[in-house]
């Protein structure tokens, strides 16, 4: 039987996407860096679901990472059919004020492994009849967002590495699809050490649930873009046509602290 790899899996939209693959009786890899965190969620989905969910604990950002995904793959004989790429977080500050080695961490789970991992495993989704790979963008990529200035490039690249890529793969068994959140009940605002938007993005944020059943259905029903609620696909469209000097001051005014703002 066929397995869906899923790299961040452990907590979020990745156990969401998780748990909503194993409601379909598909069978699942599980990558993430916390070894204690993906064997209760293993568990979890074995006894709830009956389906088998092995796991790998692994630290993304090493240079390595996705070459050791890959090896556990080949050397299990797990048949992948679905690759997603969920891994990635943010850093809010300044660019020139953040710690460079931070940087490239988070640059290294956001883009590198992903591409590392994607380049390797398409020969594998090229033996299935139908295979999926879901890339997790944001609604960050659709302008420039000072503050998170580098999170927003990247998943902008990731963006458009997608649509690239499914270009490529259109005459294949493989189909490419983008899923571009908004906010979502998350530890994102945590991990981006965004403790001023915690308020705010509790209140205009999703469920990681609602968002994942999102991927799940357009990613299966071969979508390119997915962009979850209303809101987020307005904005998204606002972006395309309004001013991009408007957008960006606007986009950069949500992340600076209050106190900022008074000045």
């Amino acid at each position: 039987m066929s397995y869906a790899l899923i790299t961040g899996a452990s907590k979020g939209i990745g156990k969401a996407f998780a748990e909503s693959l194993a409601k379909r009786q598909i069978d699942l890899l599980l990558v993430a860096r916390t070894d204690s965190l993906l064997q209760q969620l293993s568990d979890d989905l074995k006894n709830k679901y009956g389906v088998r969910a092995q796991y790998l604990a692994l630290d993304l950002s090493q240079q390595d990472s996705a070459q050791k995904i890959f090896q556990w793959v080949d050397e299990n004989n797990f048949d992948v059919q679905i690759l997603i790429n969920n891994a990635g977080y943010a850093l809010w500050g300044n660019f020139i004020e953040l710690s460079l080695q931070e940087q490239n961490e988070m640059i290294a789970v956001n883009i590198f492994t992903m591409i590392n991992l994607t380049h390797l495993l398409i020969p594998k989704l090229m033996l299935q009849n139908r295979a999926y790979i879901l890339n997790l963008s944001s609604s960050a990529a659709y302008q420039a967002v000072p503050t998170i200035t580098l999170y927003a490039a990247a998943k902008s690249f990731v963006l458009s590495f997608s649509r690239g890529l499914r270009r490529e793969l259109n005459s294949t068994p493989i189909s490419v699809t983008c899923l571009s959140p908004g906010p979502t009940k998350t530890n994102f605002v945590e991990r981006a050490r965004m403790f001023h938007m915690q308020k705010l993005s509790d209140k205009m944020s999703m469920s990681p649930e609602d968002v994942a059943e999102f991927g799940i259905k357009g990613m299966l029903a071969g979508k390119a873009e997915i962009i979850p609620g209303f809101t987020n696909q307005a904005g998204a469209f606002m972006a395309r046509i309004a001013p991009k000097n408007l957008v960006e001051k606007v986009a950069g005014g949500l992340y600076v602290k209050k106190e900022k703002r008074k000045k």
